[in-house]
């Protein structure tokens, strides 16, 4: 039961990693950046690494996507005030 649960998982982090690859929009990329990170956590849950898969959902899939989408959000803006003041 267990080596299904991790084929499972690995073919999820498979899809999901191509998933975020594949998007350009860096906003989208960065929600399924999340998605990545909480799959990723369930495989090492299913590895019996707790510790390594709490890390994992507390910087993978909470902390870099929320750091990019602000980085996002503040260049956005900046373009669009210097496009305003030419």
């Amino acid at each position: 039961m267990a080596d299904v649960v991790i084929v499972v998982a690995l073919l999820l982090v498979a899809a999901s990693a191509t998933a975020a690859v594949a998007t350009r929009d860096p906003v989208r990329q960065s929600l399924v950046l999340a998605v990545l990170g909480v799959v990723l956590a369930v495989l090492f849950t299913a590895l019996q690494a707790p510790d390594v898969a709490l890390s994992q959902l507390a910087v993978g899939s909470a902390l870099t996507p929320l750091l990019l989408l602000l980085t996002v959000r503040k260049v956005r803006r900046r373009g669009q005030r210097k496009e305003s003041g030419r």
